[in-house]
């Protein structure tokens, strides 16, 4: 197998490309992926292909988002999807504000519908929330005037998460369209699966899912992917391979032997990547565990694109919050 080969990015003029076509996109917040169309989803992508450019650049800020105020409010851990959005919003000039629960006057007792209220009387732009309850960021985005992002609720859904991830697939293999994706893990308890088949589903991509049987939801057959029970039949062929951590902090009971014969049956190795199509990408949305549900040697080896996920994260974010919060809405 040959490690895939990748496409370059477009030209572009402080971020924006010239060539990007003019897309209505007048929401006030970003929840999931449900609600997005075809045309909305490939014009956000269209939007962070264009501002990976500054990311390159000496100095990396723009004053796309000079005056706006953006407030990251992180209800559980997060490394990744906290420090690009936090990186984002700094390179699009806005100002931040990061807040955790555990800092914050949750602990005293007050509600989360009364804490965010009171950041809205700060009068800030948009609030990025991860919080454990699915359905957090819709219940907010109610009784809120500011802008909500979801960066993940419960085992609901992680958007942003699945846009970077489409973003990198479609860098490298040039189109969404007709790919084989195989997702396999704790499809149960993973938003970023959920959002993951809404949004390929929605964008034309064929989608297998693996697992052990404990560890599938019941009516997955609803979002319309393939269901295997091995990873053996869902990676034949396949164009692009997700692997998931098994989220332990999110099961009331083991699901599973242990680790050792998790990685046995389920785990990403050299001898299971042969069944993939020559050029198959391999990702993780992170944390890894590694010998787990992925090995090393496939986690650092030339078919692993995990690192440019994270890259296309910040883009994406950049992407988001200016569509959102400034660029065309305010034009």
């Amino acid at each position: 197998m040959q490690a895939p080969p990748r496409l370059k990015g477009r030209e572009v003029f402080f971020g924006l490309d010239k060539g990007l076509k003019a897309v209505e996109f007048n929401r006030k917040d970003l929840l999931g992926m449900e609600d997005l169309s075809r045309e909305e989803i490939t014009h956000i992508l269209d939007t962070a292909e264009a501002f990976k450019e500054i990311s390159e650049r000496e100095i990396k800020k723009v004053p796309t988002l000079r005056g706006k105020t953006v407030v990251h409010f992180f209800y559980e851990p997060s490394t990744r999807t906290r420090t690009s959005f936090e990186i984002a919003a700094k390179r699009l000039s806005a100002d931040t504000i990061s807040l955790s629960a555990s800092t914050s006057s949750l602990v005293k007792g007050e509600t989360l519908i009364d804490t965010v209220r009171n950041l809205e009387a700060m009068k800030p732009d948009a609030i990025v929330i991860r919080h454990s309850s699915s359905g957090a960021p819709h219940l907010l985005s109610q009784q809120i005037k500011s802008t909500v992002i979801n960066a993940g609720d419960g085992t609901h859904e992680h958007p942003t998460q699945a846009l970077l991830d489409m973003l990198t697939m479609r860098e490298i293999k040039g189109k969404l369209e007709g790919l084989r994706v195989t997702i396999i893990g704790d499809i149960t308890h993973s938003r970023v699966a959920r959002s993951n088949m809404i949004a390929l589903r929605t964008m034309g991509a064929e989608v297998r899912v693996a697992g052990p049987p404990t560890m599938l939801p019941p009516q997955l057959e609803e979002y319309g992917v393939e269901i295997f029970h091995r990873p053996e039949g869902a990676l034949e062929g396949a164009d692009v391979i997700m692997m998931l951590r098994i989220q332990l902090e999110r099961m009331k009971q083991h699901l599973f032997p242990g680790a050792r014969e998790y990685a046995r049956y389920y785990g990403l190795n050299p001898k299971r990547l042969e069944l993939c199509a020559p050029d198959a990408i391999v990702m993780h949305p992170g944390p890894m565990n590694r010998g787990v549900e992925i090995s090393p040697e496939v986690a650092d080896g030339p078919y692993s694109v995990i690192l440019d996920q994270v890259t296309n994260g910040v883009a994406v974010r950049m992407a988001l919050l200016y569509l959102l919060i400034g660029g065309e809405r305010d034009t």
